[in-house]
């Protein structure tokens, strides 16, 4: 794919990101709209359905990054969405100033953040590691995040069906198992949503190839490198559905849907090492990007685990509207990326 000079690498990039934002908000409705017809849980719809959907254009960009031989703008995005995820979760917490987000948020989000925190960690180490031992074509490193993710959302899973069962026990104790109404229309609202998140899908896939030729050539003509552009342009381009899908979720009083979906994403980016290495034919990706990466892999680290803190720290009152912990999350991503350009 070949890319005009001056501004066209810009427009370009900006016409293919806003295409991103519309489809996957697109996409996490309607996503939010079969979770519901299916009667999943709430953390559960955040941390598995609204993630992997939210998360669909940096697999769709991260691929066609992979598949142009730019690898570092792949592992970039991908490190680069697990910060700026992070940065959302401060921001919407200091945007709904009557209580803590994160306070209102289930308990039980702790784990999803446990399992992001640990996948991240694995990740560094195999940047730092750098090994080309491949087994089925793919290296071992992202087969392994590939599978100990669905090892971890089988926990969550598990967490939440226990949690489910309590409340329909707590339900029949107390006589308010009546019969629902039933809903004729329910199987038709269900197609229409599964119609609409598939057309969503498939603008994900359009823009994708574009965001990352133009982020490629954008990075050429900049002279700097695709590691920078792929964590701090790139990385908030792609993350743009998870921050309108948050600031809805919260604005609606759906703290567990909005928490779980930038945790479960970031999850679910290192799964998506996967993918990547499987479109890439230079070898394992973990053995063709910077050892860069490593910093803002242990950067993002320390984000989530600011945001961990959040959710297990349980108080009410507030100080001057402003928590240290959001405060601390905005100003480490900001210093994070200066760290990295430097």
């Amino acid at each position: 794919m070949v890319w005009g000079e001056g501004l066209v690498p810009w427009a370009i990039f900006l016409l293919s990101a806003a295409v991103i934002v519309y489809a996957g908000t697109k996409l996490s409705r309607y996503g939010d709209q079969i979770a519901d017809l299916t009667g999943l849980g709430g953390l559960w719809i955040g941390v598995v359905l609204m993630a992997s959907a939210t998360s669909l254009p940096e697999i769709f960009t991260d691929v066609s990054a992979a598949l142009m031989h730019v690898p570092d703008l792949a592992a970039g995005d991908l490190f680069g969405s697990n910060m700026a995820n992070m940065l959302i979760l401060g921001i919407i917490d200091l945007m709904h100033r009557q209580k803590r987000v994160w306070q209102q948020a289930a308990f039980e989000h702790a784990l999803s953040a446990g399992l992001a925190i640990f996948l991240t960690v694995l990740a560094a180490f195999f940047v730092l590691y750098g090994s080309d031992v491949k087994l089925g074509g793919v290296g071992i490193g992202s087969l392994l995040l590939l599978l100990l993710y669905i090892f971890g959302m089988r926990l969550v899973f598990r967490q939440e069906s226990s949690k489910w069962r309590q409340r329909e026990q707590g339900k029949v104790v107390e006589g308010q198992t009546a019969e629902e109404p039933k809903q004729p229309s329910k199987r038709e609202e269900l197609r229409r949503a599964s119609i609409g998140f598939a057309v969503a899908t498939l603008g994900l896939l359009v823009a994708a190839p574009f965001l990352a030729g133009s982020a490629n050539a954008i990075a050429e003509q900049s002279g700097i490198s695709a590691t920078f552009i792929g964590t701090s342009l790139v990385g908030i381009s792609t993350s743009l559905p998870e921050l309108v899908t948050a600031i809805a979720a919260v604005r609606l009083g759906a703290f567990d849907l909005a928490v779980g979906n930038l945790f479960g994403s970031n999850a679910f980016n290192m799964a998506a090492f996967f993918f990547v290495d499987v479109a890439y034919r230079g070898g394992s990706i973990f053995n063709a990007i910077s050892d860069t990466h490593a910093m803002t892999a242990l950067w993002s680290i320390l984000l989530m685990s600011i945001g961990l803190m959040g959710i297990i720290y349980r108080v009410e009152k507030r100080y001057l509207l402003i928590e240290p912990d959001s405060f601390l999350i905005i100003l480490g991503y900001c210093l994070g990326l200066w760290l990295l350009f430097q």
